[in-house]
Parts: structure tokens; sequence; C-alpha cells
């Protein structure tokens, strides 16, 4: 007696959950410019690594005789698979199903995957591409009730924000659950023309009258205006916005190899082949003497760190701070740094909650920070002050002062006031550095000397001589050197070698975390 009839049937229903929607279904989605749910986890994956877990789970058809007929796969995919050899679970949203609506599918699924996640402690993707979860107003004549709603399994999402690193990524239309799913995550990318997320889509918000309508042609132009990337990728509802489904799932696996599987465990280090002692000899020019002329942060950023390390977040958004992974001889570290062509790099609000976001990202799984400074203070105005500029900008410094993991700085000019102050903890050991470059103060001497002297001046016959007198006595007291002969800064040094004591650093700063030093990954 064998069970062939039976593994004869599991075969059938998993070429049902293989046709998804269907040729018809399929055919659209591939028009419209995007990859089906399969072939999404196959791009992803390392290759042949993904196992599907509930693959011919569905609503099933029978005929009169009681026999199979047909099965509509559940539109939510997920299973165990590798990225870059490292275990993690792989979901994606079917929207050749209903469009991916949860409400066409059975809610333990996505429980499930989330579930696994965290109590195996695996990192967990989510590949989103769907209208919502509580279903139409169609739904609600089927069921014969109305109810409160709630979202089953939503402890588990935020279980795995405290416990895995979590990836989203937004590659279609994402409404209500579903772009909840895409920002409950440490890490959202979106595909430019691609991607919308909104709390509802645009025949919702139309439907509430002329007031909420927008100026688009059509339903693809309402979508891209009510919720395309150029909106929360500017705004920090999504960090990243990419040219293809391709460069997402790329993206995604490298924001993964510098983070570990779950927190607790060290990251790892790699071989990068970058010498610890290189000097670059462009950074003792990189920053110019006229002191109101910018520079290119990224460059110093590019020639600090291991060559071809750098792996920006959320360049679209808080744009005064560049927020990025990179490595230091191999190690993984968590770089914040001023960006002195976008508002001077002052912090406005939005700067402000950049940082904060990462500064507990990166303590939160235990990845040492690395802060570039050259902050000339919180933003000013009536429009920062409208921002709410001060909140924000205290939150973030609170951050900072909350943060656990080693944190090294390197002031490269300006660091002045509340702003300035916030680049390390200032109760614990500095472990920082100072260009000679450096210019700080409790604010700028160059808006303050007209209020401090307004007397001498007023009364001077010379007011200009005066002022330009005054300017140069201060220059001198100003000089950097003067804050070292007190010992108010810890040392001055020569730019070109920023990146041999940053590797240093790097080094006791895993020593601290309890990484295995010998253990590269090469």
């Amino acid at each position: 007696m064998s069970w062939a009839k039976e593994l004869e049937e599991l075969r059938r229903r998993e070429t049902f959950a293989e046709q998804m929607g269907g040729v018809d279904k399929v055919a659209r989605q591939h028009g419209r410019g995007k990859m089906d749910a399969r072939a999404r986890l196959a791009a992803l994956c390392d290759t042949g690594s993904f196992r599907e877990i509930g693959k011919i789970a569905g609503s099933a058809r029978y005929d009169a005789s009681g026999d199979l007929a047909h099965v509509t796969p559940a539109p939510f995919l997920f299973g165990k698979a590798l990225i870059n050899g490292r275990p993690v679970v792989a979901t994606a949203d079917d929207f050749t199903i209903r469009g991916g609506a949860a409400d066409a599918g059975i809610a333990r699924k996505m429980v499930q995957a989330e579930r696994m996640a965290h109590e195996l402690k695996l990192p967990i993707i989510r590949m989103i591409d769907g209208t919502g979860g509580g279903g139409s107003v169609k739904t609600l004549e089927q069921i014969g009730a109305t109810y409160i709603p709630a979202v089953p399994g939503w402890g588990d999402v935020v279980t795995n924000l405290d416990t895995v690193p979590v990836v989203a990524l937004a590659l279609g239309p994402t409404a209500g659950l579903g772009a909840a799913r895409t920002v409950a995550s440490h890490y959202s990318i979106m595909v430019k023309g691609l991607s919308q997320i909104f709390a509802a889509g645009p025949a919702v918000v139309d439907g509430l009258g002329d007031a909420y309508k927008g100026a688009a042609a059509n339903h693809e132009e309402a979508k891209e205006a009510l919720g395309g990337s150029a909106i929360h990728t500017r705004n920090g509802v999504v960090d990243d916005e990419v040219g293809s489904e391709a460069e997402a799932f790329a993206r995604a696996r490298h924001f993964l190899s510098f983070m570990p599987e779950y927190v607790g465990q060290p990251a790892r280090r790699i071989a990068t082949g970058d010498p610890a002692d290189r000097r670059e000899e462009a950074l003792l020019s990189l920053v110019p003497r006229e002191e109101k002329q910018v520079y290119s942060m990224r460059r110093c950023l590019d020639h600090v760190f291991d060559h071809g390390t750098v792996f920006e977040i959320g360049r679209h958004w808080g744009r005064a701070a560049i927020t990025a992974l990179a490595r230091l001889d191999g190690w993984p570290v968590f770089v914040i740094a001023s960006d002195p062509s976008y508002l001077g790099g002052s912090w406005e609000a939005k700067t402000s909650e950049k940082v904060e976001r990462f500064v507990r990202l990166a303590d939160q799984f235990r990845l040492p920070i690395v802060h570039l400074v050259d902050n000339p203070g919180f933003m000013i105005g009536r429009e920062a002050e409208m921002a709410g500029t001060i909140r924000y900008g205290v939150d973030a410094m609170n951050a900072i002062y909350r943060a656990t993991v080693p944190l090294a700085s390197v002031v490269l000019r300006r660091a002045y006031g509340i702003a300035g102050s916030a680049m390390s903890n200032a109760e614990r050991y500095q472990y920082r550095y100072c260009w000679p470059s450096g210019d700080w103060g409790s604010l700028p001497i160059a808006g303050g000397l007209e209020v401090a002297y307004k007397s001498e001046l007023e009364a001077s016959d010379d007011p200009a001589a005066l002022l330009e007198d005054i300017r140069e006595r201060l220059a001198k007291v100003t000089s950097p050197f003067r804050s070292a002969e007190r010992f108010n800064v810890e040392d001055i040094i020569d730019p070109r070698d920023t990146r041999p004591l940053l590797c240093e650093f790097a080094g006791l700063a895993w020593r601290r975390l309890g990484a295995d030093q010998d253990g590269l990954r090469r």
C-alpha cells in the first residue's frame, strides 16, 4: 500500500499554487513592469535556497462529487531562505490574487511568518504589493456585519522590531495595512514609478469630495501624486528610492550584510582588503579655509572608510546629516556625518528626527557609531520654529546620550550651540579627534559680534575699523589650539590620520562589544 494517490494530489495542488492568479493576471502583472511574487522571491534569495511554507493554502473549489476542481492560492507567500548564506524569513504579497488584499488570504500565514522570525531569531524581509488588510466595503455584505478593526498578529510585528532586522520593500501600490507593514521596519525601499504608499488610495480619497481631490489626469498619475516615492522618500516615511526591483533586492541584501541576525548577536567582520593604515592626502585640503565655502562630506566618507563599503540610508530626507553603514578595517559601524552642502549642515526638524532614528537603530543592534561633525547649530528662523526644530533636536541629543555603544566623533570644522554639543555624550569618555580647521563655541562669533560689542561700536568714531579689530583679536582666541591647551578637546590631528585612528577605534569598540577579532569572514 503506497500513498501515490495523495502525493499526486499534493503535486496538483502545488501546481495550482504556482499558477498564482492565473495566466491572464500574471501577464497583466508583468505588463505593468512588475515581477510576480515567485520571481521576486527567487531574485531576492540565494539561488535555490527558498523553501516555501504553506504553499498549498488557499481557497479550494470542489465539483459535485466532492473532488478538487481548483485552488486559488492565498495571496501571501513565505518561507525560510538564505541571503548572503545566512537564514532569513522571506515573504511576498501576490498582487495577481485580488490585488494582494488580505481579505482574500489566510490571515494565519502572515501571522506565522512574523512569528517564525522572532521565535527563531531570523531577519524578515517583506515584499509588499497589496491594497490593504481590511477588505472592501463589499466584504461587509458578505460577512453580514461590520466589526471593530484589529490586525491579527500585529503584536508579532512589534516584537520583530525589537528582536530582528526587518526589511520592507514596497513593490507596488500599498495602502492601509500594506503601508503599515512597510513603515514597521528598520529599512524600507520604494521603486520609483512602481511603488506608492498611502493610508487610503486615490479612489477612496476622491470619494470624500472635491476638497480632497488632486489635479491628476488619470489614476496612475493620481497614485504618484498622492503617495509616490518622490513624496515618501523625502518626508522620511521610507528610507530609500531605487530605479528597479533588482536594485531594491540588491540594497536589501547589502543592508542585511552589515546587520546581525538578531539583537544580541555580534555583527560580522569581513575582509575588505583595505589597509587600516591608509592615509589619504586629499583629506589635508578637504575643508576650505574660507568659512562659508562648502565641501563634499561624501568624499570624506569615501576616503576614511573601507573602499566601497559606505552604504548611505535616507539620502533624500533630513539632508543636513548623512546616515550610513560602513566598515573600518572590516568592522561594521553606523555613520552620522554633517553635510555642509545642505543648510550649511544646520540640523532642522527632519535631520534631527533622522539622527535620532539611526542612533537608536545602532544602539539596538549594537554597532559602534562614528560621528563626523561640521554642525553650526540647530536651524533658526520662523520656519524652523514652526516645525518644532528644538523638540526634534533635543530628541536626537537625548538618543545620543542614551546610546550605550561606543561612539567616536571627529570635528572637521564647526560645532556650535546645543546641536554641536550633541556630537557625543559629554558625561562619558570622549573618544574624539579634531582637525586643525576646528571652529566651536556656544554660538558662531560672526553672528554675535555686533550684539556683544554693541555699546562699544555705537560709541566708536569708526565702528567698521573697531569691528575688524575685534574680529582679529577673537580669531586668535578661537584657535583650536587654545582649546587643546586647556584639554577642552582631546587631540588635534593631521586629517590624513583620520582613517588609521578610526580603524583603531573600531577594533577597540568591537573588543568591548565582545566580537571575535580573529573571526574574519573571507
